[in-house]
């Protein structure tokens, strides 16, 4: 997410749902295979990359980030800016630096079911976005924001209690339809079970891109049909449809029997899956790899009295052969992370600390943690208790459940006694991280903007409890007053050369507390029908779905 709002997925079963996919009728739709279901379709309650890219063909954010990396108008008519007058300095009510910030929503902009999007549709997501009970995942954004001024219909001021580097992106206002919404947002506490978005989630009024959800069947598959009040580029096929097939062996086998037309790379096979497709049947698609701004790591639960020791932290990363992980699964096309900062920004930092394999360093640290004596291998502590852990991630994603094999292998070598407990994407997103149910590690990945500030997953106000129903991304429990600090002040400072200096800071303490165990940048692979063109990676958090107008069908 971005600073001011701020803040990601047996046997071969092979179905239809009524669609013929390539040849006979790949002209008028098109069939997507991606591996996890939305938990939730409210866009602003949870953080999960499969919404994001199925309201990529339903919605239209205020601004966004393009493929080239630059902020971009897309429900607005002109992006503010403080050379153009659309953005102004002022002063807080309480006399501190405070920007105004002015935006014009298209004219012809509507909600799926005709009616207009207007500023109404603006104050009532604020209202939501920073009530305390409403669940809503990046409430500090909403926060901020000290008053809307409603100019006319279509254009409206924000004024924001702070001057930050990115100002003008709101990306992350994800707009909700005041006239379907407001009727479910009376018992705030409730809403997060009463919103249309899932309860009645075939509203046309709830879309505004492209396609409305026709259709849909949960953790199953998702039908979109076409807008017919969408004011832009009309998209070239009449329907899509998105299967979720979280096997990614199944995923394979579909696309190989025409069960789907393309594999998202967004939510599809990992890049050593797609190596090992490609050698078999890559002259019958195009296949592109996109390095991007995806972080795989271990969220650890800090609440763990063991994981609160940083010597555990630390020793369980020493004990890691990362880098035989990426050459040896992965050829070397993943590198080694050694934070949440990818090596593609700007504002990473080369002499970041960094792990080694080293597994004297690790059997050191944990036998100073009071952790040296062992039976049958394992570690134990002097009230006799082993040193073990469960750790969790997405059910059925092979790549993953096969690095999760990797690592209780690695960490067994230094007497730690690992667990594996996985869930389906929609209960492990949905419920078990962002209700911080996991006991000890919970491994996924972030996907960011560039130069994304992390501070709903670093901060310690953005911790999800019951008693702010959930929101928040500091899944780990995180708390670090100088993190706190720093996070604030980054996204204050405008000058480039200072806020580097910033972000160096940042990522060296984030690699020292290890509130996350950092294991390799991913990159996509799209694998994609010969006759679909139009379709652009964007290496970041927006997906490709965005531009979903621009695909079309070729002979």
């Amino acid at each position: 997410m971005k600073s001011l709002w701020s803040y990601f997925f047996v046997g071969v079963l092979i179905f239809g749902l009524g669609v013929h996919s390539h040849q006979a009728s790949a002209k008028s739709n098109l069939v997507i295979g991606i591996t996890q279901y939305p938990a939730t379709f409210h866009p602003n309650i949870d953080s999960m990359l499969a919404k994001s890219y199925v309201h990529g063909l339903s919605r239209r954010p205020i601004t966004t980030t393009d493929a080239s990396w630059k902020v971009i108008c897309m429900l607005c008519e002109t992006l503010p800016t403080l050379e153009n007058g659309g953005a102004v300095l002022e002063k807080t009510p309480d006399g501190k630096d405070g920007i105004a910030v002015t935006y014009k929503i298209l004219d012809a902009a509507k909600w799926g079911d005709g009616m207009p999007i207007n500023v109404d549709d603006v104050i009532f997501t604020w209202e939501v976005g920073k009530h305390p009970k409403s669940g809503v995942s990046a409430q500090e954004g909403y926060r901020r924001i000290l008053s809307i001024d409603q100019i006319n219909d279509k254009t409206f001021t924000l004024h924001v209690d702070r001057r930050t580097f990115d100002y003008n992106d709101i990306s992350s206002l994800n707009l909700l339809p005041a006239h379907i919404e407001r009727a479910k947002f009376k018992d705030p506490a409730a809403y997060r079970t009463q919103t249309a978005f899932d309860t009645d989630a075939n509203n046309l009024g709830l879309y505004m891109g492209p396609y409305i959800m026709a259709t849909q069947k949960t953790g199953s598959h998702m039908v979109f049909e076409r807008n017919p009040h969408w004011w832009g580029k009309k998209p070239a096929f009449e329907k899509i449809t998105v299967r979720v097939i979280e096997n990614t062996a199944t995923l394979e086998a579909n696309l190989l029997s025409g069960g789907v037309d393309m594999i998202s790379g967004e939510l599809g096979l990992s890049v050593d899956q797609a190596l090992a497709f490609e050698k078999r049947h890559g002259k019958k698609f195009n296949i592109t790899y996109m390095p991007g701004l995806i972080y795989e790591h271990i969220d650890l639960m800090l609440d763990n009295p063991i994981l609160k020791d940083q010597k555990i932290r630390q020793a369980l990363m020493y004990a890691l052969d990362r880098k035989a992980i990426s050459e040896q699964l992965f050829g070397g096309k993943q590198p080694v992370a050694h934070s949440s900062v990818n090596p593609l920004d700007w504002v990473f930092d080369e002499d970041v600390v960094t792990y080694p394999f080293d597994l004297a360093k690790a059997n050191a640290l944990l036998d100073e943690a009071g952790w040296s004596n062992k039976v049958k291998g394992i570690r134990m502590n002097a009230a006799g208790e082993p040193l073990r852990f469960d750790i969790m991630t997405t059910a059925g994603n092979r790549t993953r459940e096969l690095v999760q094999q990797v690592l209780q292998s690695q960490w067994k070598a230094v007497g730690i006694d690992i667990r594996i407990k996985n869930e389906p994407a929609r209960i492990f997103f949905g419920e078990t991280v962002t209700k911080r149910k996991f006991d000890a590690m919970a491994m996924f990945a972030w996907i960011s903007a560039p130069e994304s500030v992390p501070l709903t997953t670093l901060h310690s106000d953005d911790i999800p409890t019951a008693g702010n129903n959930w929101a928040g991304q500091n899944y780990t429990g995180y708390r670090n007053p100088e993190m706190n600090a720093l996070l604030e002040v980054i996204e204050t400072e405008l000058d480039r050369g200072k806020r580097v200096a910033l972000w160096y800071k940042l990522q060296n303490i984030y690699a020292t507390d290890l509130p996350a165990l950092p294991l390799y940048f991913r990159a996509n692979a799209f694998i994609l029908p010969k006759w679909l063109s139009g379709l652009t990676p964007t290496g970041h958090q927006f997906p490709t779905t965005l531009w979903v107008e621009d695909w079309a069908a070729t002979n």
